[in-house]
């Protein structure tokens, strides 16, 4: 077996996004159509999430367990991202940049290959009115920062379930 070293990363600090990329480069098991990637039943998690800490941590954990990971963080392209991403899982925050995380749902949902994606609703906002008004618009589940990690992955486990 022939092995490819890979090139050092340009900093320490910049090697998780590093690591993101070269897998990308060196190949995903992802298909372009995004039927054809529902059908393999690979894990995969959309993390429509402003803070990078948040995204980085998340994106470890998730790629820990053998997920495939995208991340977007702006809530103005979220739905374009979310149908050109095909996932079959998403963590949405609900205060996001250019609009809200409530809209968003709101618009996945009215869309017919949407309507039963699992989608876990992650904020610092932990007020009961928030958790229904997320419940009411469609939200699979509803977590608050902050959160286990443990928690979180197990949640979204349970959600998509034990894919192949």
């Amino acid at each position: 077996m022939q092995y490819r070293r890979l090139p050092s990363p340009p900093r320490a600090v910049n090697f998780f996004r590093w690591v993101l990329t070269k897998r990308v480069e060196f190949g995903s098991s992802a298909k372009d159509d995004k039927s054809e990637r529902r059908e393999a039943k690979v894990r995969h998690v959309l993390l429509i999430e402003d803070e990078p800490n948040i995204v980085e941590a998340l994106s470890f954990i998730f790629l820990r367990d053998g997920w495939k990971v995208d991340a977007h963080s702006d809530g103005a392209n979220a739905v374009a991202t979310t149908v050109q991403t095909a996932p079959n899982a998403i963590i949405l925050d609900v205060m996001l940049p250019n609009r809200s995380g409530f809209e968003i749902l709101e618009e996945l949902r009215s869309l017919p290959d949407y309507k039963d994606i699992p989608i876990l609703m992650l904020t610092a906002r932990g007020q009961s009115k928030d958790r229904d008004i997320a419940m009411a618009r469609g939200a699979s589940q509803y977590m608050t920062k902050p959160f286990s990690n443990a928690e979180v992955l197990q949640t979204m486990n349970a959600l998509v379930g034990h894919l192949p």
